[in-house]
């Protein structure tokens, strides 16, 4: 990148010294010089030129001198552009005032034109270091525009209204998702297959960030497709093919652990697979809190001919399903305490079985809140909660 310098100076031999000087690097195209003989006409030169980047001004000139033009220079608000200021040596209460009103540097008279390019040579290593510093900036922020873009796209993906079925009686549910970056690779799903038949899924991807957040969504995308079709096989099936679809080329290693649940609505009997998930806590119309005993999978994305078996479980009339992931567990607070398992059960047993999901989800997020307090979130937080009238 050529760097352009103004060089303002009244004495009638300093274009010609400066251009002897510096030929090399003219002849390289390191510096290019523009040259004004006093203020008023460097502020011209300033307007034909607006990619000057350096200007290396005499203080005491004719018609306007150095300080004034300096202090136009700095009305110019111009982050790149900088004035090493040239005086005699005795000037100093000049040279101290330039300094005052923004000058970089200064050199005195008779210029030493060693002492001047390695002035020159550490403003021009200035400027280039803003330079680099605001492109840098600037990426960042076009970073963090694309992550909030990606952020709006996550979320928009996931559902939002609950209760979402407002003319079921049978059935209520409720989820969230508190990504511990911008974006995460935490997901949650649900529809209705048919009117007796619910379709529910809480996952967790192995990674974090954006990578996960996109095989977030291709595995929600994937899920959907392939349980709201009218040709959807058994839960079995279909999940042998959504792990297939996610195994085959799967160059990132990636994987998803996942609780995948089809809901009878009239018996109340869920059919389930386990892919390696955190084992869901069953809160009985009796006040009671059950660990469900799995049947354990493989995580998703790992082996494309893994055999899938379900298990079964039965809700009762006025039981509650409390699914979620690793990152509710795993809190962890400035002490370096994890969250636990016994706390969720404790927060469950003082709910009622009246208690809805968003009350019981909303409770939760306060006690993991509470007891993070000031530590980073480390990873997401995912709950589906689903409580069954019958």
């Amino acid at each position: 990148m050529t760097i352009k310098i103004l060089s303002v100076d009244d004495e009638s031999d300093m274009e010609m010294l400066i251009t002897q000087r510096f030929r090399r690097q003219i002849r390289d195209k390191v510096f290019e010089f523009v040259f004004a003989s006093n203020g008023t006409e460097a502020l011209e030169k300033l307007e034909e030129n607006q990619d000057v980047s350096l200007v290396l001004s005499d203080i005491n000139m004719p018609e306007m001198d150095g300080l004034t033009f300096l202090s136009k220079l700095n009305d110019r608000k111009s982050p790149y552009l900088k004035a090493v200021m040239v005086s005699a040596f005795n000037d100093m209460d000049n040279i101290r005032t330039a300094m005052n009103r923004g000058a970089f540097d200064f050199v005195t008279k008779p210029i030493n034109f060693d002492d001047l390019e390695i002035t020159i040579t550490k403003t021009v290593q200035h400027i280039e270091m803003l330079m680099h510093s605001q492109r840098e900036h600037d990426q960042l922020v076009a970073i963090q525009n694309d992550l909030n873009i990606a952020q709006d796209i996550q979320q928009s993906m996931l559902p939002k209204r609950f209760p979402p079925f407002p003319h079921r009686a049978d059935f209520d549910l409720h989820a969230f998702l508190k990504a511990a970056k911008v974006v995460g690779g935490d997901l949650f799903d649900y529809l209705l297959m048919d009117d007796n038949r619910l379709f529910f899924i809480i996952g967790d991807v192995s990674d974090k960030g954006v990578p996960a957040s996109l095989f977030m969504a291709i595995t929600k995308a994937i899920f959907k497709s392939h349980f709201s079709s009218k040709s959807c096989g058994s839960i079995c099936e279909e999940v042998g093919r959504v792990n297939d679809f996610l195994s085959t080329d799967n160059q990132s290693m990636m994987f998803v652990t996942a609780f995948i649940g089809i809901l009878d609505l009239t018996t109340g009997v869920v059919e389930y697979i386990d892919a390696g998930h955190e084992p869901p806590l069953i809160l009985r119309q009796n006040n009671q809190v059950e660990v469900l005993k799995k049947v354990g999978g493989l995580a998703l994305g790992i082996d494309s001919d893994f055999p899938y078996t379900s298990g079964t479980f039965r809700l009762e009339p006025g039981d509650t399903l409390f699914t979620y992931t690793d990152g509710v567990i795993d809190a962890n607070n400035r002490l370096g305490e994890r969250f636990g398992l016994q706390r969720v059960k404790d927060i469950l047993l003082a709910e009622t079985s009246a208690a809805r999901p968003k009350q019981i989800n909303d409770t939760l997020l306060h006690h993991i809140q509470t007891f993070i307090g000031e530590a980073a979130q480390f990873d997401d937080i995912t709950v589906l909660t689903l409580h069954y009238a019958g």
